[in-house]
C-alpha cells in the first residue's frame, strides 16, 4: 500500500513539472489579448480601397483560423468595389468610343 501511495505521489510531482515547464515554455498561445465580444480588428475605408488598405487588413484569430465572418465582409467589400470600378471603366470606353465615333463623322 506504501509502495503504491509513493508511486502515485512521484507521478504527481513529475506531471506537475512537466505542465509548469510546458506552461513556461509555451505560455498561453496568444500574442495579443482577446478582443471583446463583437468587436473586430478588421478595418477598410467607406470607400476607394487602396492596396494599402488591403495590407494593413488583420482579422481577428480564432480556433481554427481567421474569423469567417470578418473575412466574408472584406471579401463583400472588395467585390463592391471592384464592380462599381469596373462599371466605371466600360462607362469611360463607352464615352471615348462614342466620342471617336462623332469625330470620325464630322470631318
Amino acid at each position: 500500500m506504501t509502495t503504491a501511495l509513493i508511486y502515485l505521489v512521484v507521478m504527481l510531482l513529475v506531471a506537475a513539472v512537466v505542465f509548469l515547464l510546458a506552461a513556461v515554455v509555451f505560455g498561453r498561445g496568444e500574442e495579443l489579448a482577446p478582443l471583446p465580444p463583437g468587436s473586430s480588428p478588421t478595418r477598410l475605408p467607406a470607400e476607394d480601397i487602396t492596396g494599402e488598405d488591403l495590407a494593413d487588413v488583420r482579422f481577428q484569430l480564432v480556433l481554427r483560423g481567421y474569423k469567417m465572418s470578418e473575412v466574408d465582409w472584406v471579401m463583400r467589400r472588395l467585390g463592391v468595389e471592384l464592380d462599381e470600378l469596373r462599371a466605371r471603366v466600360t462607362e469611360l470606353e463607352q464615352r471615348e468610343r462614342e466620342r471617336e465615333s462623332s469625330s470620325e463623322a464630322a470631318p
